[in-house]
Formats: structure tokens, C-alpha cells, sequence
């Protein structure tokens, strides 16, 4: 790894680690995205802040790309997991102590809960003793990969034990730990009443200017209506897993098209380990399609404007970019019942509330959205989606790094 710093030892210095971070991810792809664009600019937007920001990208090779005088990417050899996922994981005190050695900056964000946060601050300790540690909570994995799916297979009293226990661990991974930034009230009020240090509120963002009702696409509109105008139209870009809610959106396509009257048009964006499910619907339906990974932020965009709904199936997500970027879009939503799909739906009126997490109560509640006042609820969206600013949620957050 580079060593060569001349010029960043006198800045107010960020280093994130982030395990969640993939080239073809959702969420926390977007928030790291959106986090380099802002800090890539900073040093040009306000050359008397002194601020770097530096990136550790889990990767196939270590390099250092420099981006700009404000934001460094430090890529650095990591395990790949093998599948149909693209995650690499950074475990080994040997792959972050010579990152804080040659920034030793002042704040420090961890953004996964698994192993990383004890190794940073192992490292931290060695190396950058005066490195003040945050974490940000990205996944409710206590609730969402522990409680819950517990619950279900094995009984309510195990998944509430197992809960707690996922508690327990991710306070000792987070241990000497500054605070914790959460996106979601619910998950913030959750973190507090479960000993996690300091919770923080820390809204995420949305590009209304990307993400806007103007990027409709008339020629793509009547496309997936293929001649019939009142054909429904979704866009399902999320991650192809039971925990997005593909398999009850697969197991309502055959009720919608019996419900509607006609064959709704679905369009999946993405991967995931339920993508086999995905082609054999592409395959079985004439109206379903899968067009792979949309690595075109002006492709999502077009699809998202040109669609007539959204789906917010997951009960489990922190904030939901993915929601926001849809009714930004002008979309109304079918939304969990839980989660920040819940407090998006919910504080926007701008769609209705999954009651049950069943293919049949979803076609339901897409049949009710369909015939309710689609349009008022289009305008509710986008009137939400435009009090979400990337640029205050960073300027939220850099605040905060200069409090610690």
C-alpha cells in the first residue's frame, strides 16, 4: 500500500470500513456512492475545511485511487464469498492497521457489524489510539437475519432469545464505540432500548433531480403495456431474496392476473440467491422480464418513472434508498408493515400497508392500490421524497464527526 500522504497529515481525517460494501449491492452501495460524491468535491466547494475522506474498499488487489484532494479509495485485497453474491470480507488486523497508520485519522465508521468492528478497534488501538470509533447501523441483522426468521421456523419464545443474544453480540462488537448512526427513528429507538452506545439520528438522502417523475420514457411505457393501457407496471430492483419479498411477488402473480383481468408487467433488476426464480418466472410469464444488474444510475431512473407503482416489501430495512428513489420517481407504494417501508408509506400517504406477509394479501394490496386515487398518491410521493437532501444527511454527519 501507498505510503505517500505529504499534504493530508494537516486534515480532519474519516476512514470507513465496510463489509456491506459490493459493486453490484443496493442500499449501502448507494450510501457509499453518494458519500465519496460528496466528499470528492468538498476540498474545490470549501478549500478552508481540510477535511479527506478516505474509502477502504474490500477488493480483488490493494491499491491506493486517489479521486480527488478530499477523498482517497483505498482498495484492499479481501476474501470473496462464493455464489451468486459479490461481498468481500476484511477480518485480519494485517488488512486495517496499515490503513490507519497512514491516515491516523480522527473519526473512524465501521458500517457492518460482523467481526470488523472489534478488529478496528484492535487496530485503532494499536496504531491510532486518539481515532475516535462510530459505527452506522446498515442492518437490523438482530431483528431481520436472527429474531425473526428464528421466530418463524422454530417458535416466537426462541426467535425473542435469539434476538437478545444478537443483541449482546453486536454490543460487544461495538464496545468503546463513540455512537451508533442509525437512518430510521424505529431503528434508532431500538439500538437505545437495547444498550448500543449513543444512538444518532442520520436521515439518508435522495437525487430528486436523477430520481424524478421527468425521466418517464414513453417509448418504454408502452412497451411493457404491450397495448393494453391499463396493464399494471412494477419495478422490482432489490435484491432477489425472500427477505425483499420476491417470493410472496411471485407467489401473487397468478392472483394479480386473475384479480386485474390482465397480466401485470414486472420488471426485475439486480441479483441475489432467489435470481433462478426470477429467470424461471422471465421464462414462464410473457410479462415478466429480467434485465440483469442495472449498473446506470440514469436506467434505474428511466425505469422507475415509467412504471405505475412500487413495491416496499421488506419489513426490515434502516431507511430504504430504494423506496425514497421510487417516490422520488413519483411512484405510490405497496409497503411492509414494519420498518422504514412502514414510516415511508405511512408519513407520506402516498400508498397502502401490506397487512399479512402472504402472495394473497399482497395481490390484495396491489388491486386496492391500483383502483384507489393513484394520482394524488404520485404527488404525495414525490412531495416526500424532496425532504431528503443526500447533501444535508453528510453535512448532518460531518457535523457530528467534529462534535466526537
Amino acid at each position: 500500500m501507498d505510503t505517500d500522504i505529504q499534504g493530508n497529515e494537516n486534515k480532519f481525517t474519516i476512514v470507513d470500513f465496510n463489509n456491506f460494501w459490493s459493486p453490484s449491492g443496493g442500499g449501502v452501495r448507494r450510501y457509499h456512492l453518494q458519500k465519496m460524491a460528496f466528499y470528492e468535491g468538498l476540498a474545490e466547494r470549501s478549500p478552508e475545511e481540510r477535511i479527506l475522506s478516505v474509502f477502504v474498499m474490500p477488493d480483488s488487489k490493494t491499491f491506493t485511487e486517489k479521486k480527488s484532494e478530499s477523498l482517497i479509495i483505498e482498495h484492499v485485497e479481501a476474501f470473496k464469498f462464493p455464489g451468486n453474491w459479490e461481498y468481500r470480507f476484511l477480518w485480519r488486523l494485517s488488512q486495517i492497521e496499515p490503513v490507519l497508520t497512514k491516515y491516523k485519522p480522527q473519526v473512524i465508521e465501521v458500517g457492518s457489524p460482523y467481526i470488523l468492528p472489534t478488529v478496528v478497534r484492535r487496530a485503532a488501538r494499536k496504531v491510532s489510539p486518539d481515532s475516535k470509533l462510530v459505527g452506522f447501523w446498515h442492518a437490523d441483522f438482530p431483528v431481520t437475519y436472527v429474531g425473526r426468521p428464528v421466530a418463524k421456523k422454530l417458535g416466537v419464545s426462541l426467535g425473542t432469545f435469539c434476538r437478545k443474544e444478537a443483541f449482546w453480540y453486536a454490543r460487544k462488537e461495538f464496545k468503546d464505540f463513540r455512537c451508533i448512526q442509525a437512518s430510521s427513528r424505529e431503528a434508532m429507538a431500538r439500538l437505545k432500548k437495547n444498550g448500543l452506545p449513543d444512538p444518532r439520528w442520520i436521515p439518508l438522502g435522495c437525487d430528486i433531480q436523477m430520481f424524478s417523475p421527468t425521466k418517464r420514457d414513453e417509448a418504454l411505457v408502452n412497451e411493457l403495456k404491450a397495448g393494453v393501457p391499463e396493464r399494471l407496471t412494477m419495478f422490482f430492483p432489490h435484491r432477489h431474496c425472500n427477505e425483499k419479498g420476491i417470493d410472496l411477488l411471485l407467489g401473487a402473480y397468478d392472483i394479480l392476473t386473475e384479480k386485474l383481468g390482465h397480466e401485470p408487467a414486472i420488471v426485475f433488476a439486480g441479483t441475489g440467491p432467489s435470481l433462478p426464480l426470477v429467470e424461471t418466472a422471465a421464462s414462464k410469464y410473457k410479462h415478466v422480464r429480467y434485465i440483469g444488474f442495472v449498473n446506470s444510475i440514469d436506467e434505474m431512473a428511466r425505469y422507475y418513472a415509467s412504471v405505475d407503482m412500487g413495491l416496499a416489501l421488506s419489513g426490515w430495512e434502516t431507511f430504504g434508498l430504494s423506496i425514497l428513489e421510487s417516490m422520488a420517481s413519483g411512484n405510490a407504494q405497496v409497503g411492509a408493515a414494519a420498518g422504514a417501508a412502514f414510516e415511508h408509506v405511512t408519513e407520506s400517504k402516498a400508498g397502502t400497508i401490506l397487512k399479512e406477509r402472504t402472495s394473497q394479501a399482497l395481490a390484495s394490496a396491489i388491486v386496492e392500490l391500483y383502483h384507489s386515487d393513484m394520482q394524488a398518491m404520485k404527488q404525495n410521493a414525490r412531495q416526500y421524497a424532496e425532504k431528503f437532501s443526500w447533501n444535508d444527511c453528510f453535512q448532518r454527519q460531518l457535523n457530528l464527526y467534529k462534535e466526537l
